[in-house]
């Protein structure tokens, strides 16, 4: 059985979960925190990172990579396009989500959610405010001149939806939403995308593991 080394709560972590369940594909959860300098883990994945997968005598460690042999292993229903011109697309959102996009929602979760919780801290409302109203702009206005009104971007629902609504998903955790009124486009594909089955059964375990239930 495939094994996948992650906690739930890791927008990475989700992203292969939720594959995993849409191909109906059985898996085992390893519980692994991110940089713990586990040495075992380390052995596996020697970034420390999560998620990593072990499929077998195959070990693979970024959630970019596994998603993509997931599609090609178990190629139905397909999560990335056929087309090259769309396949190119959609590698290209994955990318933009889960780095710079990922990266500034993820100081949000960590100053509002994190921080309190596990280190008894106030968050920096200073740099949520410079995130929030100077850095995560332009990110959310070149999405939302990418996603069609009303709709997934390839029509089905994709990796590539699933990555842009990812990070969200856990700014959300800290009280941050994406502005309806301003960037429709994007809070709609969030809200299409929390309302899949495998997403929400996904979310719901997450928040469980997270004391948000």
């Amino acid at each position: 059985m495939i094994k996948v080394y992650g906690v739930h709560g890791s927008p990475y972590v989700r992203k292969v979960f939720i594959a995993l369940d849409i191909k109906d594909v059985p898996y085992e959860i390893v519980r692994q925190m991110p940089f713990s300098e586990d040495a075992k883990y380390l052995k596996i994945n020697p970034l420390g990172k999560i998620p990593s997968l072990v499929d077998e005598d195959l070990t693979l460690c970024d959630s970019k990579v596994i998603c993509q042999y997931l599609d090609d292993a178990y190629p139905k229903p397909r999560l990335y396009p056929m087309r090259a011109d769309d396949w190119a697309r959609a590698l290209w959102y994955e990318d933009l989500a889960g780095g710079r996009v990922s990266e500034l929602a993820a100081s949000i979760f960590f100053q509002r959610f994190m921080r309190p919780l596990a280190f008894k801290q106030e968050p920096d409302e200073e740099l949520i405010a410079r995130i929030i109203e100077k850095d995560l702009p332009p990110m959310l206005d070149y999405l939302e001149s990418q996603i069609p009104t009303g709709r997934f971007i390839f029509g089905d629902f994709m990796m590539a939806d699933l990555s842009i609504a990812s990070p969200f998903i856990n700014a959300a955790y800290a009280g941050y939403e994406v502005d309806e009124s301003r960037w429709p486009n994007l809070a709609g594909l969030v809200a299409r995308v929390r309302a899949q089955p495998q997403v929400a059964a996904v979310l719901e375990k997450e928040q469980r593991a997270l004391g948000l239930d």
